[in-house]
């Protein structure tokens, strides 16, 4: 197997990170990917700082050994808290989602009072306040912990009564503020979507971190050289130019710390593949 063949590797708490996975697929449909879910110790957002980067530098060593080319830190918790441990211990590139976040948020110059909803954990650092003043201080940032969507998804109540009261408990304060965007600073939370945007209605903007991050990997992938079906070869003055060859279809991967019956059946519908076709393994 050539390096370029090597897997992406994504993980997150839980499924929400399947939303960056689908993303990922749609756009890198040749790339190999595994996808790790931590479903024994979903949510982190109610986790201490110290207990996240733990899990999270245990999952990101499992995935490294597995032979990646490249990490996804598909949770706005670990990306607020333990980007940098990992980084540390990675031999190859990690990107978590809140820059991609913060930057298709900012694009176009159109967001001035940004409102980002997120974990306990995710709010409680103010990593996504920091990155949008850093870039633009004239911003207005305010943000809002919402930890009842995590469990809503994954049990897969992402719609009906129990998800719109919730929607309503944390946001219903919030439509008079006049937010012209909204972070989904979860990656579990575009899941709920709908009922997240009915709630704040028509003129809010709402920034998927999932597609913002796929996006972001891509053009990391394209730069560095890491795309399934490139290779990389010494020009004749000694600098590096790009062949490219068929990449074929991708493989994708799952494994979870739990419950992989349960994963494999939301997994199915929110993928939109039949149950038989995802093959979960158990860590």
């Amino acid at each position: 197997m050539s390096y370029n063949d090597r897997p992406i590797g994504i993980f997150d708490s839980g499924l929400g990170g399947l939303t960056v996975f689908k993303a990922v697929r749609k756009l890198l449909p040749a790339e190999n990917l595994i996808y790790f879910g931590d479903t024994a110790r979903v949510p982190y957002g109610t986790k201490s700082k110290e207990a996240v980067i733990a899990f999270s530098k245990e999952i990101a060593a499992y995935l490294l050994a597995k032979g990646i080319k490249f990490l996804i830190v598909a949770c706005n918790t670990v990306s607020s808290s333990a980007l940098a441990e990992i980084r540390l211990i990675s031999g190859v590139p990690v990107m978590g989602v809140i820059e991609p976040g913060v930057k298709e948020a900012l694009k176009g110059g159109a967001a001035r009072r940004v409102l980002v909803i997120g974990t306990s954990a995710t709010v409680s650092s103010r990593a996504y306040s920091r990155a949008l003043r850093k870039k633009d201080r004239r911003v207005f940032v305010a943000e809002k912990a919402c930890p009842l969507f995590v469990p809503l998804a994954e049990e897969g109540w992402c719609s009906g009564r129990v998800a719109a009261s919730a929607a309503e408990k944390y946001l219903g304060p919030q439509k008079k503020r006049g937010f012209d965007t909204m972070i989904l600073g979860c990656t579990h939370y575009p899941l709920l979507k709908k009922i997240i945007s009915a709630e704040l209605g028509r003129g809010v903007r709402i920034v998927d971190s999932a597609l913002a991050t796929a996006r972001s990997a891509k053009a990391e992938l394209e730069t560095r050289g890491l795309m399934r079906g490139t290779k990389t070869e010494a020009s004749a003055g000694g600098s590096k130019r790009s062949g490219k060859k068929p990449g074929g279809k991708g493989q994708s991967r799952f494994i979870v710390s739990d419950a992989p019956e349960k994963f494999r059946t939301l997994a199915s519908k929110l993928l939109n593949i039949r149950a038989g076709k995802v093959v979960v393994k158990r860590f």
